[in-house]
Order: C-alpha cells, then structure tokens, then sequence
C-alpha cells in the first residue's frame, strides 16, 4: 500500500514533535531518541530500559503493561484476566494458519476480523495482536513524554527483515491505535547497522545476524561510506528465544514431575519466567539452577546447549540463502543482534558459518531502537549524512492468461522501487481484467501465494490483444506494496492497497524459496509452454479470420498446406492447456509456431490486399 500519510497543514505544529525510534519486539520493546545527544535509550521512572512486551486484561477494563502486568497476575488469571505475551508472533496471521503455533505456545485462539488470529478477552471479546501492540507502543510513547518533556506522536518503528505485507500493515495499524504516527517501517537488521555507523570511513559487506524473542533475520548490507543498501535478506518469523524457552519450559516441567511436583496450570506462568531466568544465567556462567514450587532443579550450559541445538541449527539455512542471494565475494563484519546472541552457543555457530568474530560493541537488546532513532533523526532533518536502502523479500508480480506469472519486482530489489510493465486481452471485446496479485518465486500461481485481486473495469470493446493495460507495482519506503492498472486507449483506471488477511508462515517462505531453487527449470519450461499456447491461439484466431475473408483468392494446395500447420498448432495448444503440456517440447511448439507464421505471410498479404481494395481496414 502506499503511505497514507495526510500532508500536514500550516500551524500543525507537526515539526515540532520529535520522531522517535521504537522496536517492537516479541518479546522486549523500547524507545529511543536521537538528538545533539547522539542515540540513546529512553528508560522507564526506574531506570529499565526493556519494557516486557507483555500486556493484561482485567476484567473491570483496565490494561497492564509490562513488569506490571506480571503483578499478581495468578489471582487476575484465577478471575478471568487475559495475560498475552509474544503477540507480535501473531501479527498478520489468520487464525487457521496460528493454530499451530498457538498449539506450541500454549495459547488459545479465536477469530478476530477478516478471520485474523484474536485472543479471547475476559468479556468475550475478541482481542487482536494490533490491540497487545498497542498497548505496549501506547507505554513507550508515555516513557517517551515523561523523559522528553513533550508529547510524543511520530516514531521509526522496527520489524523483521521477513515480515511480509500485512504483517507490516498490522504493525502500522498497531501504532495509530496508539496514537502514533509512522513515519517509516524499516527492517531491524537495516538499524542495527544503522546504530553502528558502519562503513563511516570504508566501504565494507556486512551481515547481521538478528535472533530476537520471536524472529531470526540474516541480512547482508552493503555499505558505501554514507550509503546503506541491504543486498539480500532470509529469516525465520517463528525462530527465536521464545522457542528456546519454550524447550527449557518443558524441560523443567519434566524434570519437576519426575522429583515428585507436578506443574499445575497456575504454576505455568512462574515456569516460563524461571526458564527465561535461567537462559539469561547460563549465557554468563556455566551452571545454574532453577525453583520452582520449592524444587531446586540444576542445569549446566553444556545440556542447555543439547536442547537448543535444533533450533539454532535452523539459522544455518537463513544464513545460506542469503548468502546465495548476495553473491558477495567476502563479508567483512559480523554484527550480532538481539537478546538470543548472548548466548555462547549462538555466537560460536555465527563464528563458524561465517568464519568472523562476531561484532557486538553495542548492546544487542538495544542496537534496533538506536537504529530507529537514527532513522527517526535523519528523516526529522537532524542527521543529513546517512542514506537508508532496503530490499523486497520476495518476487511480486501478476497471473497471466494460462496460469503463468509475470514477475514486476525480483526478490531483494531496493525499495523503494517501482516496475510497469503492458499486458492485454485475450478474449474479443473483454471489458473488464481481473487482476490477481503474487507473491513467490515459481513460475506458475499454484505455486504462489495469492496476496490481491482487483478488477480494471469499463474497457471499450476491442478485439483480443489490442486494448494496452499498463500495470504499476509501487513497494514505498515501508516496504509496502501499491498496484494500479490502466488502459491507456481508454483511461480506465484501477488500484488496490494490498492488505491480506493473514501472512506467510515460517514454513511458506522457506518452501518458495527452496522450491523455487529445486524446480526453477521444470517452472520455466512450463511458464514457456503456457505463453506460447496463449499466443499460438492469438495466431490461430487471426490467420483463420484472414484464411475465411480470402479463401477463395488462394490456391487449393496452399490452403490445405496453410490448414496443416494450423491443425499442428492447435494440436500442440490442446495438449498444454488440457494434458499441462506433458512430453511436449517448447523448441518444437516454438519451430511450429514460427512456421504458421512464415507459411501465412502470403495469406495477409492477399488479405491486406482485398480490405484495401475494399476500402475496408484491415
């Protein structure tokens, strides 16, 4: 979508707010500033600069947000309360598509609007992740006004590099139910380089390897003194700390049952804050041990390392597709973010994949916010020495006649970017196109995922292939898409703003892309067979027009041979559309093809000839 920010008006008083940088994270957010300053994090009256993305609904209405909505939480979940953390999981997502995830999470879902994922609130009520986002941006904006001593209502907010459109569209709309404006999305790897000032004095290729609460993202930038352009990108929406506590809970539930304390339900919510405790303890030391209920359960580094191997190991093939994508001949710096790289086991497989030490001169929980910050300032006019270039994720384009894809933009494009390209009809007086919107790297839509439909209505009757229909994708700086269509003979106009009902899974986005790879040849030999049936069955309708108007003009044996090469045509046409064009060659349908052209270049000169002589158009 484009941005839909209303242009301010005169004596608005707009410039006088600043912009500040939030990272929403899944499970830790913050804010930030840049000023005269230089980038800093805004603590709480306490002096906390992590604010535990975690949000309680009481039934009397009131709303807690972070360490305070862990206050008596057991009695408020005994009541009825909702307690939610790590929404941002579900962001975007329909609830068909989360029950999984929710399954693991131990989180029941409803049906929110449009069929997103939603949890129940203690009257009923459908609350959405949109809502707990809120809530949490809704507190850091207040942190922010206490510090600032103003009030607060334009910020850069973070998301995962791989967070697709309406994961992207459920953030922004999370922000405005907070009372904030965004100025701009920009992807948490793209700030953490920001925050670093990298490439200030060389130019360098840098990775940064980001395994947050909820998300991992490896992106490669590659830096040109004041230049910032991210060249390739690959993650994990469902990879992260989350996943690791959630191993570490079980284990301890396990471990607790087998020395004689069962873990009840209202004991589920102090087994995940001690196994969260415990992460934290064994990244700094070599053992520890964990309470609960009055059992002292001891673990070392070296077992939690044995647990957790799975789930690191799944960074590995983000790290390679990015790799692959960039085609970088070195990297030159390592940068580690997010509160998961404390941990010794993550930095040595980041050491081993990329063969660097990891660069972490920065706190990791705190390295986005101080991008955003960054951002927010040279978007507020403070900073005029950095340039900010991000990438599409993946390949976006158009369903064309036959069940083929016309690509627009390429996966990992810089944005923001735009793309035309001209189609037209295949059928004799169509007035209206439906439009059907991709996102994915096969060559044919049922193997894409379909993300729009729009129709461009009100085009003149004409024949097939001649009215011109100019389509236009449009990615903002956001990362955002926009699709307009035109026929230009006529002027008709169309458009969408791309808001999908639930987003790309994990296990999606690694699908097209290995998928994409492992059958690239079949889809492009199938993508090629398509276009030429559509365009051999333009061919067909045209000479047999022409052939009916001037048969009569033309010699038997050059009809019958003309008629020949059609029947071949229309033979190799039938066996793609209705057989998918098994054991058919594209060389030969190509060779067949270019041959009824050659072979009727007589026929349309005699034709051309008759409707001159008519005085009739040809």
């Amino acid at each position: 979508m484009s941005d839909s920010r209303a242009s301010p008006s005169a004596g608005s008083g707009r410039s006088e707010h600043p912009i500040v940088g939030i990272d929403l994270g899944t499970t830790n957010s913050l804010v930030a500033i840049c000023d005269e300053r230089g980038p800093r994090v805004l603590a709480d009256d306490s002096g906390r600069a992590l604010l535990p993305s975690v949000v309680r609904f009481d039934g009397d209405g009131s709303v807690r947000v972070g360490v305070d909505a862990f206050e008596g939480a057991a009695e408020a979940l005994a009541r009825g309360s909702l307690l939610v953390s790590s929404a941002k999981r579900f962001m975007g997502r329909g609830t068909a598509e989360s029950e999984t995830l929710a399954q693991e999470m131990g989180v029941s879902l409803i049906d929110g609007p449009r069929g997103l994922a939603a949890f129940r609130g203690p009257d009923g009520r459908a609350i959405t992740p949109q809502e707990v986002g809120a809530a949490v941006l809704a507190e850091l904006r207040r942190r922010a006004e206490r510090r600032l001593g103003r009030e607060v209502r334009r910020a850069v907010v973070t998301v995962p590099a791989y967070f697709d459109d309406s994961q992207r569209q459920a953030t922004r709309d999370a922000a405005r139910l907070a009372g904030i404006e965004v100025e701009r999305i920009v992807n948490e790897p793209t700030a953490a380089a920001l925050a670093y000032g990298l490439g200030r004095a060389r130019s360098e290729t840098v990775a940064v390897y980001d395994l947050g609460g909820g998300t991992f993202d490896l992106s490669i930038l590659r830096i040109e003194g004041e230049v910032f352009e991210v060249i390739a990108t690959a993650g994990d929406t469902r990879l992260g700390g989350d996943d690791i506590d959630a191993l570490l809970e079980a284990h301890l539930v396990d471990e607790a049952s087998r020395m004689g304390a069962p873990i009840d339900g209202a004991s589920r919510w102090r087994v995940r804050i001690e196994a969260e405790r415990l992460k934290r303890a064994l990244s700094e030391r070599d053992d520890a041990t964990a309470t609960i209920d009055g059992v002292e359960i001891p673990l070392t580094r070296e077992r939690l390392e044995q647990l957790t191997a799975p789930v690191l190991e799944r960074t590995r093939d983000c790290c390679r597709r990015a790799l692959a994508d960039a085609r970088a001949p070195k990297i030159d710096r390592l940068v580690m973010v997010g509160g998961m790289t404390r941990m010794p086991a993550v930095r040595a497989l980041a050491r081993q994949i990329f063969g660097l030490e990891p660069y972490v001169a920065l706190d990791p929980d705190e390295v986005v916010a101080l991008g955003a910050a960054v951002q927010g300032a040279i978007l507020g006019g403070q900073r005029r020495d950095l340039l900010l270039l991000d990438v599409v994720p993946l390949s976006l384009g158009i369903e064309t006649v036959g069940g083929g894809v016309a690509k627009l933009l390429m996966r990992n494009s810089t944005i923001p970017t735009r793309a035309v390209e001209r189609f037209s009809t295949s059928v004799d007086h169509q007035t209206s196109v439906r439009i059907h919107v991709l996102q994915g790297e096969r060559e044919m839509v049922s193997d894409c995922r379909s993300i729009a439909r729009f129709d461009l209505r009100g085009i003149p009757p004409m024949p097939a292939g001649i009215p011109q229909i100019e389509v236009e994708f449009l990615v903002d700086e956001n990362g955002v898409l926009g699709v307009s269509a035109v026929e230009r003979r006529s002027g008709r106009r169309a458009g969408v703003q791309v808001v999908p009902t639930c987003g790309l899974t994990a296990e999606e986005v690694e699908r097209m892309d290995r998928e994409g790879v492992q059958h690239a040849r079949e889809d492009m030999r199938r993508h090629r067979l398509v276009d030429l049936a559509v365009n051999a069955r333009l061919d067909l309708k045209w000479i047999g027009e022409a052939l009916a108007r001037v048969r009569s003009l033309l010699e038997a044996d050059y009809v019958q041979r003309l008629e020949s090469r059609m029947a071949a045509l229309r033979s190799l046409a039938d066996r793609v559309e209705q057989g998918g064009g098994e054991g058919v060659d594209p060389d030969a349908f190509q060779g067949a093809k270019e041959l009824l052209d050659r072979e009727s270049v007589r026929m349309h000169e005699v034709a051309i000839t008759e409707s001159l002589r008519d005085g009739r158009p040809e």
